[in-house]
């Protein structure tokens, strides 16, 4: 079920919260677990076994984990570990591998054939929560949900259960348990919802016409490319952070607080600090769970730290996806993180406005052609690409094609364009804030802006059958 659907907007969303609010408090959890569950399942029941199969081995899993001392404990979180990543690797990667194998290794072809395993919507997502939490147990850092049905709320929660952000049991334990709710804090987390969703309908459904037809084209012009990759970046931006959006605004609804997501990331000063801004709860997970124990920065050696960037960027690259093109994507991120660490870019930096816009205006070209790798479908599309924006293929300045999208797209993409770069969360409202006092009036007036879009937004959404979000497919 998407949110930005009819049936989750008219239907699923307002009959769950109207039988949340009329449960007593002890019946809530267990109601949201069932509605969590029938929104996972919804067009794929079969699905819905392996997100409860996951739920028992990790809850068996932790437990066992409390119980138990010595090598057996760790010989227990290896299990655990390796099951989940196990059923990650076999729904998500395994077409993968046995392409890959069948193309580089001929022979293969007559010892197995090729499979044709359906990706489960959010598998990346709930195993990657599920492993937070069995290692958390593992370090005594949270105790082990003794509720099977609360643990299972924490999996499947349906605001976060497809499309992130990842959230740690540390962050929402106590809220499992105990939360507090109030008109203000659901009117909120409704108005969130709403910017989300706006975010999704009015921008990235938008441009992601723009986009389609750039990295659908076989003879694209410099200036389709560029269109392309610009409305591709803004695409993906206010669709993710659309979702986010979206889900911190349906927790806060119910109860629960999920840290941010997103912060302003193509304001970024450098790499570095655009994967601070960007998916912050996946930049996290893998410096808590990977770069951390590998030893992060605290290393003896150079060559030991890129070893442990790479490691961190490459299974980043992976994770998104399984194909050559998010490997060659993450690689790239390890190759640029590395060489900023290593020459102290941030730091030099300092202090210098001309050459910290410059390099301000690098970050920003390295993520836009990192988006073109991330977009194509693969490695021979992403060269093309990459060669039409720099004018090596041999194409036109301009086509028919990027007139009509210029023409026809271009106040959305200035819209996106300000909003990146002038978000009203900070400008002028921080401004305005500080020298009328009219915080609460300018808030009003946001809000009641934000609800006339929403209606638009649903108008728009009638007329669309397929709006997915970019990060179901990972």
């Amino acid at each position: 079920m998407v949110f930005s659907s009819m049936v989750f907007l008219f239907a699923f969303l307002p009959i769950t919260f109207a039988i949340y609010f009329f449960l007593p408090k002890k019946f809530q959890n267990y109601w949201l677990l069932l509605a969590s569950l029938f929104f996972y399942a919804w067009g794929e029941p079969s699905r819905v076994f392996l997100l409860l199969f996951s739920i028992a081995l990790n809850y068996f899993g932790a437990l066992k984990l409390e119980e138990t001392t010595g090598k057996i404990r760790k010989l227990i979180l290896v299990l655990v570990l390796t099951v989940n990543l196990g059923l990650l690797f076999c729904f998500k990667y395994l077409n993968f591998a046995t392409i890959s194998l069948h193309q580089f290794i001929p022979a293969t072809q007559e010892m197995f054939d090729l499979t044709n395993i359906a990706l489960p919507i959010g598998i990346s997502f709930f195993t990657f929560q599920a492993i937070s939490y069995v290692v958390d147990v593992y370090r005594g850092r949270v105790k082990a949900q003794k509720n099977i049905c609360y643990l299972g709320l924490y999996i499947s929660f349906f605001p976060q259960l497809v499309a992130g952000p990842i959230v740690r049991y540390s962050t929402i334990a106590d809220q499992i348990e105990s939360r507090v709710h109030c008109p203000d804090a659901f009117a909120e987390g409704m108005l969130r919802f709403i910017k989300g969703i706006n975010k999704k309908v009015l921008i990235a459904n938008v441009l992601s016409a723009v986009a389609d037809s750039a990295f659908a084209s076989e003879t694209l012009s410099i200036g389709l490319a560029w269109l392309g990759a610009v409305c591709y970046a803004l695409q993906i931006y206010f669709d993710f952070s659309g979702y986010s959006d979206m889900a911190i605004g349906l927790g806060k609804m119910a109860g629960f607080t999920f840290l941010e997501n997103f912060n302003l990331p193509y304001q970024a000063k450098s790499v570095s600090d655009f994967w601070r801004r960007w998916h912050i709860s996946l930049g996290s997970w893998f410096r808590d769970y990977v770069y951390f124990p590998l030893g992060g920065s605290r290393v003896s050696s150079s060559l030991r730290l890129v070893f442990n960037l790479m490691v961190v960027w490459l299974l980043t690259g992976i994770w998104h996806g399984a194909d050559w093109t998010f490997m060659l994507w993450g690689v790239m991120y390890g190759v640029l993180i590395s060489l900023e660490k290593l020459l102290g870019i941030e730091k030099k930096l300092q202090n210098k406005k001309v050459l910290s816009f410059l390099y301000q205006i690098f970050t920003l070209l390295v993520v836009l052609l990192g988006w073109v790798l991330f977009r194509a479908e693969h490695i021979s599309q992403a060269i093309y690409y990459l060669k039409s924006l720099f004018g090596l293929a041999g194409n036109a300045l301009t086509d028919i094609t990027f007139r009509f999208n210029l023409r026809e797209y271009a106040f959305t993409m200035a819209l996106g364009l300000l909003i990146v770069f002038f978000p009203y969360g900070k400008f002028p409202y921080g401004k305005l804030k500080e020298k009328t006092g009219s915080s609460g009036k300018w808030s009003v007036a946001i809000s009641v802006v934000q609800v006339i879009l929403f209606i638009f937004s649903i108008s728009c959404l009638v007329m669309q059958t397929n709006n997915p979000f970019i990060y179901f497919n990972f």
